[in-house]
């Protein structure tokens, strides 16, 4: 946490975790759930805005009714050891990277990379290779998602539990 005041206690953790379930939680809502009003519920997402714990609220899509069917994991060995501002640049071009990370191991980056269908994925491939300073590239295609309801897999709701 960056600045702000007081410390992040139970109570913001319980916040937050609400908001992550569902951003769009009243703070009467979670309020009543953690035994706050609204306005406290409010002081303290306000401050977790300001010190930089929340980040900002976001909808979760599903990736397919925008289109995106075809999804992959791009392994990306660079030539020399690229800095990870540099190859942030990179990612930023395409559209089509979920998300990026520097890893350990073998590759220098990981990229989760969404696409219309093989054939733009692979247009997408080709233009992450044309980067000078990218010496392989390896894919990886996602069949199916073992945890559906993961954002990753661009889940809009968590699944009803049995007999609810």
């Amino acid at each position: 946490m960056s600045g702000g005041q007081g410390s992040f206690d139970e109570l913001d953790r319980k916040i937050v975790t609400a908001l992550m379930a569902n951003a769009r939680t009243s703070f009467a809502e979670i309020g009543a759930a953690v035994g706050l009003s609204s306005t406290a519920v409010k002081r303290r997402v306000d401050r977790l805005r300001e010190s930089g714990v929340i980040t900002g609220f976001t909808a979760t899509v599903q990736p397919s009714a925008l289109g995106w069917r075809t999804e992959a994991y791009v392994e990306v060995y660079c030539e020399r050891a690229a800095p990870p501002r540099r190859l942030a640049e990179v990612v930023r071009n395409h559209p089509e990277i979920a998300a990026a990370m520097t890893v350990t191991g073998g590759a220098d980056a990981l990229l989760h990379v969404r696409a219309r269908d093989v054939g733009h994925f692979e247009e997408v491939l080709e233009r992450i290779r044309t980067e000078p300073f990218i010496r392989k590239t390896i894919s990886v295609m996602v069949l199916s998602h073992l945890i559906p309801d993961a954002p990753e897999a661009g889940a809009t709701q968590p699944a009803p539990e049995a007999g609810s």
